[in-house]
């Protein structure tokens, strides 16, 4: 039996409590947790935005130490430092094979699937895949890749999501060039990340824009050359700040509809906004036809980065070495397992930058 924070229902609270694992069959690993962050997923996936199978085990931004082994697993052995991907490529289906692998139609299959079975033999469901508000976890072998030397084991369970989200949404997806301006919406543990990344890229000025007056100097150890509180003159404000134009990026980490309208308006002509946020059905954005022809900006969502962990962790690795990428400046909190539910009534009110359960 181990510790975990299980979701019964959708809507309900969060409970911490034993469940028992299967050791790993066939092509599976089981991993002793060192750390998990939380994130606004998890809260999402609480809440209904997102729908997959429940009850579950929440939890799919992690590391930790590989334990024991199925039969025919060969990428990882017991006592290697993992970090667990929550959303493995097939490497078969058609966006894999065009190079598309945050698209996978396959990436949450294992969602479905029998993870583990509660005190009363209530059978429960690995969340986003990998388990990881859990002590230990088992996930097939395609959910793990090694941590990258120099990479305290800690710190890495935050590239299992924030950072890759971050990184990709400025070097994949928005594909910031040096030099330009971008304004990053929302300063939780991606949009910390976003900013770092955009940082790394060179871009001038680098906005971050919160409802908190108090993420400001999270936001400007991140990187943030500017901040703006944000209001009904947001897009406004930001035009001032880039020369009357409006930004050449925007990075929207919120997922809600007058968020991303906002950070449409902000962008200048021909600017290009990225759209991270994970919002409801209910959040409709909407456009006239002439603004679209007129502005001629680009708006696009992003998924998990654009990125392909497996070729992505080791540059953030390398950034992580020489001290440009500082993965401590995201976490305002250290937690354990009890602490999630606050953590989680934090992301509602729009409190501190990422969680980190601490195992």
């Amino acid at each position: 039996m181990v510790r975990a924070a299980v979701l019964p229902a959708i809507g309900a609270p969060l409970e911490i409590t034993g469940i028992e694992l299967p050791e790993p069959g066939p092509g599976e690993v089981r991993v002793r947790l060192a750390a998990a962050g939380v994130c606004h997923s998890d809260l999402s996936l609480s809440n209904g935005t997102m729908r997959l199978p429940v009850p579950a085990v929440l939890g799919h931004e992690g590391a930790g130490t590989v334990v024991a082994v199925g039969e025919g697993v060969t990428r990882v052995a017991a006592g290697d430092g993992v970090v667990l991907n929550w959303a493995p490529s097939c490497g078969t289906c058609h966006h894999c094979s065009i190079g598309e692998v945050w698209l996978c139609a396959d990436a949450l299959s294992g969602a479905g699937r029998v993870h583990a079975v509660a005190e009363d033999g209530t059978e429960l469901h690995p969340g986003l895949n990998v388990a990881a508000f859990a002590e230990e976890t088992v996930v097939p072998e395609r959910c793990v890749l090694p941590v990258p030397d120099g990479v305290p084991l800690t710190d890495a369970a935050l590239l299992g999501c924030a950072v890759l989200t971050g990184w990709g949404a400025v070097h994949h997806s928005a594909r910031v060039r040096e030099g330009e301006s971008v304004v990053v919406f929302g300063v939780g543990g991606v949009g910390l990340a976003t900013l770092q990344a955009a940082r790394i890229a060179g871009a001038g000025p680098v906005i971050a824009v919160d409802v908190s007056p108090e993420k400001e100097e999270l936001a400007r150890r991140a990187g943030a050359t500017e901040y703006v509180v944000a209001s009904d003159t947001t897009a406004r404000e930001i035009r001032k700040l880039t020369g009357g134009h409006g930004a050449d990026v925007a990075v929207e980490c919120v997922g809600r509809a007058a968020t991303i309208r906002t950070a449409w308006d902000s962008t200048r002509r021909g600017g290009r906004t990225t759209v991270v946020g994970i919002g409801g059905k209910d959040q409709q954005v909407t456009f006239n036809a002439l603004e679209i022809f007129h502005w001629g900006r680009t708006l696009s969502g992003c998924v998990y980065g654009n990125s392909n962990p497996a070729e992505d962790l080791p540059v953030l690795a390398g950034h992580i070495r020489s001290g440009r990428l500082d993965l401590g400046t995201l976490v305002t909190e250290r937690i354990a397992l009890d602490g999630i539910p606050a953590a989680f009534d934090n992301m509602i009110a729009g409190k501190g930058g990422r969680a980190l359960v601490v195992f």
